[in-house]
């Protein structure tokens, strides 16, 4: 039996805001786009039609367990039918004038501004975001790919689309942020795009922003299955101009060998153990005020920060900052309200993607403590801790928990954990901090506390870190903001600002593209 809630009989009890249900989403999005929604499935959009095909299996919301739609899932010689159609509709869109591309990407934004609260509400019970990051990450898509559409005429000066269209396999922690702002950019371009729904949720979401730019004739191709079977379509085929990866390392380091043997353009964004460091630093109070933040979706982020390095010396001090800020974390049900009049709840994070995530995790944090690591902070679930409704599956949650010096043997002590799980290790001299902060060979981003301006200048540039922050968290950016990383979390071109758009298109013959390449790496 999956865990459920138990409220403190002293708190009011929580119902379902009205109108948030699965079903009341479900049913906008069959009158919103009924081409695309069909009784209880998703359709996959290929050759420019949906298609009712793929094979459904059974799934649940990460928030409740309750079932909601599940990825119609293709098979091989389908998807090699959907990437030839793509490429049919790339030789076309490709020779479209400029502004007659960003009308209908412009189009497309303007329906995705309208249906805003719908995909928010689809990301809540998909993937389980809190209702401020759920709105955050549609605004986000929006707002970034209307910044290009307002600045890529200088962008696409002596430069054209490629060959053919670009493949884009991306994580499910940011369906619109990522994955839409992305496919939008790279049409707006000049080529046609596919997509892979992931495996994992965000498939309704995905659905209705694809079905909202497809009636704009926008040339999308949206698909589901699984990576193992559709990755020989959607990475090698010959017709694939570009593939744009967004994931863990093991299945990049898979991609990175196939595009590397065919020569392949490629963009390869990999997890690393982004870290925070703390050296002769004295402003607590900065510190704590931005902890709560670190937290956002529950550390499911590719730039979370689940690694502090603290100088021994100044630990007391850290654990005063840093304690009370993660005590301070709300976690629970994102459309959960005591009362009807409620606003939705400003929580810091709901669920993990799934209950198989939060399990395993748990029991990597049990495993750490059994072999040496020292648990300095466990919120107790079972105490009554959280904003639930009444009775409600809580598997797929997983309370904020902080280690002291996890073992090597533990996953904890050099990967990423994706969940609200901090580690710290103590260290006593530069060398030890910056071995301790460079164990992943290679990070998105990194941060050093230092009250020493100079400090700072000196240890930065020994981060091997894309994006390296003074006492402030780095993010992936928006806009001009450029993305990239180091070592084994990146392969292929950086992405952001003008790089995203010279990624997905061919330049002048000697343009060498900015990024980490089998044959060079270069810096933008």
């Amino acid at each position: 039996m999956a865990p459920s809630s138990t409220p403190d009989p002293g708190t009011p009890r929580l119902t379902l805001k009205r109108g948030t249900a699965w079903q009341d989403a479900w049913t906008r999005c069959l009158t919103a786009a009924p081409e695309a929604f069909q009784d209880d499935r998703v359709l996959n959009l290929w050759a420019s039609t949906w298609q009712c095909d793929g094979r459904v299996l059974p799934a649940t919301t990460p928030v409740d367990g309750t079932p909601i739609a599940a990825p119609p899932r293709l098979d091989a010689p389908t998807a090699v039918r959907a990437v030839r159609a793509a490429l049919d509709q790339h030789r076309a869109w490709r020779h479209l004038p400029l502004p007659e591309r960003g009308a209908r990407v412009a189009a497309t934004l303007d329906a995705l501004t309208e249906h805003r609260d719908l995909l928010a509400l689809l990301l809540v019970w998909e993937i389980g975001k809190p209702w401020r990051l759920a709105r955050a990450d549609v605004d986000r898509a929006i707002d970034g790919v209307r910044w290009y559409f307002d600045h890529i005429d200088r962008m696409l000066v002596d430069r054209a689309p490629l060959p053919g269209p670009v493949s884009n396999i991306a994580s499910w922690n940011y369906p619109m942020s990522v994955l839409v702002h992305a496919m939008l950019v790279q049409a707006l371009a000049g080529n046609a795009v596919i997509a892979k729904t992931p495996t994992d949720g965000g498939v309704a979401c995905l659905t209705l922003a694809c079905a909202l730019a497809a009636r704009e004739g926008v040339p999308l191709t949206l698909v589901s299955g699984s990576g193992g079977e559709l990755s020989e379509a959607l990475v090698r085929s010959p017709e694939i101009g570009c593939v744009s990866f967004v994931g863990g390392r093991d299945t990049g380091a898979r991609i990175a060998t196939a595009v590397a043997d065919l020569g392949k353009r490629h963009i390869l964004e990999q997890e690393g153990l982004n870290t925070w460091g703390i050296w002769n630093h004295t402003d607590w109070d900065a510190l704590t005020e931005v902890i709560p933040r670190l937290f956002d979706y529950g550390k499911q982020r590719c730039t979370a920060y689940p690694r502090f390095v603290v100088q021994r010396s100044a630990f007391d001090a850290f654990l005063r900052a840093y304690l009370p800020a993660v005590r301070s974390l709300r976690v629970g049900h994102p459309l959960a309200v005591a009362d009807q009049a409620d606003p939705l709840p400003a929580l810091d994070f709901g669920p993990l993607i799934n209950a198989a995530k939060a399990k395993e995790l748990a029991d990597q944090v049990a495993e750490a403590v059994d072999r040496g690591a020292i648990p300095l902070h466990r919120a107790d679930a079972s105490a009554g801790q959280g904003h639930f409704l009444p009775g409600q599956d809580t598997s797929a949650y997983l309370h904020p928990v902080t280690l002291l010096n996890p073992p090597p043997s533990s996953p904890l002590h050099h990967a990423e954990p994706f969940g609200p799980v901090d580690t710290i290790v103590l260290v006593d001299t530069e060398a030890e901090l910056l071995a301790a902060m460079n164990a992943s060979n290679g990070a998105l981003v990194a941060t050093l506390s230092t009250d020493d301006p100079a400090t700072y200048a000196r240890l930065a540039p020994q981060i091997r870190a894309f994006k390296v922050g003074h006492g402030k968290p780095r993010s992936r950016g928006d806009r001009e903001e450029l993305f990239g990383g180091f070592g084994a979390s990146w392969s292929g071109a950086f992405v952001g600002g003008e790089l995203l758009v010279r990624a997905v298109t061919d330049g002048p013959a000697d343009d060498r593209l900015p990024g980490n390449f089998p044959d060079h790496h270069l810096m933008p």
